[in-house]
């Protein structure tokens, strides 16, 4: 059975074009890789473990914010290149990107060394607009864009969304 992950999709759209919170991640495999390389804010699922609970646990623990009860908004899901299923979700929230701090977490390096070494999950995140986005994100994420796309502009054809989408009720 296929790894299953759970991210959330952070975006906003006061006064402009809608941009998307992205991620980078940590240590030295990722350290000179950009395009192509970033990804939403994600983690594997527990077993039986809600999609939308662990894509708000996870993004607590990759970016260290606890987000408020947002409307969500269902991306669906997409298959990777390396076959694990990623579940995504959106929410229309604002935050410093510079202010995050990730966990950290052991990997043994370089590979098959025996080492192990300690690192952020992710050492970085930025706001992009949707077209430099479609760049940066790793190629099997990238249908979440389009989505994300489409979805913005049913809820609002004029591109000023709403704060809060009225899509999906938070759940508590």
């Amino acid at each position: 059975m296929p790894k299953r992950s759970a991210g959330l999709l952070l975006y906003r759209t006061a006064g402009g074009p809608t941009e998307v919170l992205l991620v980078h991640p940590g240590g030295p495999f990722w350290a000179r890789r950009d395009l192509g390389a970033w990804s939403i804010p994600k983690g594997e699922l527990d077993p039986g473990e809600d999609p939308r609970a662990g894509a708000l646990r996870e993004f607590a623990e990759e970016t260290g914010t606890a987000l408020p009860a947002l409307a969500l908004i269902d991306l669906g899901e997409a298959v990777q290149p390396s076959r694990k299923i990623v579940i995504a979700m959106a929410a229309c929230h604002d935050l410093d990107a510079g202010a995050i701090v990730s966990n950290q977490t052991e990997i043994e390096w370089p590979p098959r060394s025996g080492r192990r070494i300690l690192i952020p999950e992710i050492d970085r995140a930025a706001w992009f607009p949707l077209d430099e986005a479609e760049q940066r994100i790793l190629p099997g994420q990238r249908v979440f864009l389009t989505r994300l796309r489409d979805a913005v502009a049913a809820l609002a054809p004029d591109r000023a969304a709403p704060e809060q989408p009225p899509s999906v009720p938070a759940k508590d």
